[in-house]
């Protein structure tokens, strides 16, 4: 009776083993190229956070967890096009990528390329959200989001103020490097 017992644990781990694997691999290992952005906060806040970015299937994928939001509260989130989160304020990362000349809409409508969906942090002050963008991509080219940023705004994001969305001051930054 302990050989097929030993066989079952054996077979159980090599199991376990392999669902860890595909676990990953539908994450973050994806087999297409990669980039993340760690945000930071700007002065006088303490929002920050990460962006991963992997394409697959023609689109941008894309996972945030960001934390020291305000609980229970909508935020602009967009794709800037500059990396340079240097300016205390955040401004230094310029305006919303926009290669190809939209303007500022929601997902499903012309937009810039660096309109992403809101983020809404729960009652702890995190947002934790997966997404896609069809447009920008981690590849060479004009629609490139490497050497992008990442920008959290203060505020919710009304989708059609031009050409920012008025979504307020800039809490949180950091630049997209490829993985």
């Amino acid at each position: 009776m302990r050989a097929p017992l030993r066989l079952s644990a054996g077979v159980a781990t090599l199991l376990l083993l392999g669902l860890g694997g595909c676990a990953m691999h539908g994450q973050h290992g994806h087999g297409g190229p990669a980039a993340v952005a760690t945000l930071a906060p700007t002065a006088g806040n303490a929002t920050a956070g990460q962006v991963m970015f992997h394409e697959m299937g023609g689109h941008l994928m894309a996972h945030a967890r960001i934390t020291g939001l305000k609980p229970n509260a909508e935020h602009g989130f967009h794709l800037h096009e500059k990396g340079d989160c240097s300016a205390p304020d955040g401004t230094s990362a310029g305006g919303h990528f926009n290669p190809t000349g939209q303007p500022h809409g929601p997902q499903g409508a012309a937009h810039h390329a660096g309109d992403m969906p809101a983020l809404k942090a729960d009652a702890n002050g995190v947002a934790d959200v997966h997404f896609h963008l069809d447009g920008p991509t981690i590849a060479a080219g004009p629609a490139s989001i490497i050497g992008r940023s990442v920008i959290v705004h203060a505020m919710p994001d009304d989708y059609s103020t031009q050409p920012t969305g008025n979504s307020g001051a800039r809490i949180a930054c950091g630049v997209i490097a490829a993985r």
